[in-house]
This record gives structure tokens, sequence and C-alpha cells, in this order.
């Protein structure tokens, strides 16, 4: 399966992931620095194959392009962050 980067749709709101079965994305909200990300959708014909993953390791790498923080609120999102020690430090300390 040939997949493309991860982008920021902000118009959207959203981080994209585009395949050649789907779109799977994660909605977000950004404020001052701060992106609180909601909800991740991986389409059904997407799932289990690490798709999902991807999306977010893709979304954390923007994120610490652009120099943010990030409050997981998609359950997901907060497992996959767990997991992955090397993202922890985006992390906004509570």
């Amino acid at each position: 399966m040939s997949t493309n980067t991860v982008r920021d749709n902000r118009e959207r709101s959203r981080y994209e992931l585009d395949t050649d079965r789907g779109r799977a994305f994660i909605d977000y909200r950004r404020s001052a620095g701060v992106v609180s990300l909601l909800h991740a959708e991986v389409p059904p014909s997407l799932r289990g194959g690490g798709i999902g993953s991807a999306l977010v390791a893709g979304t954390l790498a923007i994120v610490r392009q652009q120099g943010e923080r990030v409050v997981p609120r998609c359950p997901f999102v907060a497992i996959y962050i767990k997991r992955h020690p090397e993202f922890q430090d985006l992390l906004v300390s509570s």
C-alpha cells in the first residue's frame, strides 16, 4: 500500500494521511503553541496495517517541527505516546 506523508489541513483543523485505499486523520484544536489532539479516525479498510501509528508519528513530527506541544485527548494517541517515550517530551506538563 502506498502512503503519503502526514499533512496539516489547517482549514479543517486536522492532520491527514492519504493512502490508495482511503484517508486517516486526527482532529485537533490549536491554541497558544499547544495542539489538543481530539480524535483519530482510521477507515475500517485501513485498520490493522500500521496506518494509525504512521498517522500519529507523522502528526507528532509536525508538532515537534513547529515547536508546539500536545495534549492527547484521543485515547489512541495517548497510548501511542505512552508506548513511544521519544515523543513524551511533547506533552504539556499538568
